[in-house]
């Protein structure tokens, strides 16, 4: 399934709008913006609503595709200067990069920005021009998978690492030069994938 072209979509839904600007400390507001420049990117704050964690484009469409080919799927993802950002369950930024800490994964996953609490991201605007820009570094980005209820499911930090790990194991993240990473020790309370049949873990 490519996640690239299945339920991409070009603009947010009223109830995806209102999930959005919950996650600022004046919902009301943020929506008169929006009303007033649905073509603008907004800055909004990680850890209330959300998390996000913000991964190269290329590597975070192996992410997306290992979510919806081995399960659960994934929530809202949004294009962003040449990064995918995808948005996770509020305080499972800090989890999983307590998780990537460890080397064994660390030495195969590729560099992550993990926004929590006290972080703040872009986000695309919540409507999109048909002949907006869509290279890196132009633009204001776009959304993949647009918010579109007021209680979108979101993955948690061990979702997510199963995602990366199995990413980079992938035939084309090997043939670009990859190198696996020893298998386990995993931390306590969390198994292989690779051990455990069935969909992955929540965090």
């Amino acid at each position: 399934m490519d996640i690239w072209t299945y339920q991409s979509v070009e603009y947010v839904t009223v109830a995806g709008e209102v999930w959005l600007a919950s996650a600022s400390e004046y919902p009301r507001s943020m929506r008169a913006l929006w009303e007033s420049r649905p073509w603008a990117p907004s800055v909004l704050p990680c850890g209330r609503v959300f998390d996000v964690i913000s991964m190269p484009s290329v590597f975070g469409r192996r992410v997306l595709d290992e979510l919806w080919t081995s399960g659960p799927g994934c929530g809202p993802v949004a294009l962003f200067r040449g990064r995918t950002l995808l948005f996770v369950q509020p305080g499972a930024a800090p989890r999983l990069r307590t998780l990537l800490a460890w080397e064994e994964w660390a030495r195969e996953v590729p560099p992550l920005l993990c926004h929590g609490a006290g972080d703040a991201v872009t986000v695309p605007p919540v409507q999109r021009m048909v002949d907006a820009p869509d290279s890196p570094g132009q633009g204001a980005g776009r959304w993949i998978v647009a918010p579109d209820t007021r209680e979108p499911w979101l993955p948690g930090a061990a979702t997510v690492l199963w995602a990366c790990v199995r990413a980079s194991r992938s035939p084309a993240a090997q043939a670009g030069g990859a190198t696996p990473a020893p298998r386990g020790p995993w931390p306590s309370g969390l198994v292989d994938p690779e051990d455990e049949p069935g969909p992955l873990p929540s965090a």
